[in-house]
């Protein structure tokens, strides 16, 4: 018999500049293991930020995607970042449209199929996340700086419409 789904949370720290927009955390999101079944999840979300001494301005849940065993809830912590991002975070890697056009875009799938998003496409799901909050949400726009409104700019507010594209079979 198999073992009840596990759930985990991740999340994609990111800080704007003058620069651009970089994911705060160097290479990748922020991950945990199995969440106990008495945790809050958001909770679970702030304290891996406080952990690495990163206060939001802004925590969001963007999705969800099953990984394996585990459902992984995918969070987008907007962090304030004093001057050049990179004098606070010197492992920060820069992300916004200019990464996009380069890894192109998200593997295509069938209607009554599951997608199988890369990690870059969850990010960058994050960040569009976060253009359409800035929009339509005035909490969330309130907290985004000047830096913020201009790298977001170029980014397709959305919530979905990642999977544009027509899936052809294999």
């Amino acid at each position: 018999m198999a073992n009840d789904m596990k759930v985990r949370v991740e999340v994609w720290p990111v800080g704007a500049d003058e620069v651009g927009i970089w994911l705060l955390s160097g290479d990748d999101a922020l991950r945990s293991g199995n969440i106990a079944s008495d945790a809050d999840l958001f909770d679970e979300a702030r304290q891996m930020l406080k952990r690495r001494g990163m206060r939001p301005l802004i925590l969001h849940g963007t999705s969800n995607r099953q990984d394996g065993p585990a459902v992984i809830l995918t969070y987008v912590a907007v962090v304030e970042t004093a001057d050049l991002a990179l004098s606070a975070h010197p492992t920060a890697k820069p992300v916004g449209a200019p990464l996009q056009d380069a890894v192109g875009r998200p593997y295509t799938h069938a209607a009554a199929e599951p997608p199988t998003p890369r990690d870059v496409d969850a990010l960058m799901h994050t960040l569009r996340h976060l253009a359409f909050l800035r929009d339509h949400d005035v909490e969330t726009a309130a907290q985004f700086s000047s830096h913020w409104r201009q790298h977001l700019e170029p980014l397709e507010p959305a919530l979905a419409m990642m999977y544009s594209d027509r899936h052809e079979a294999a």
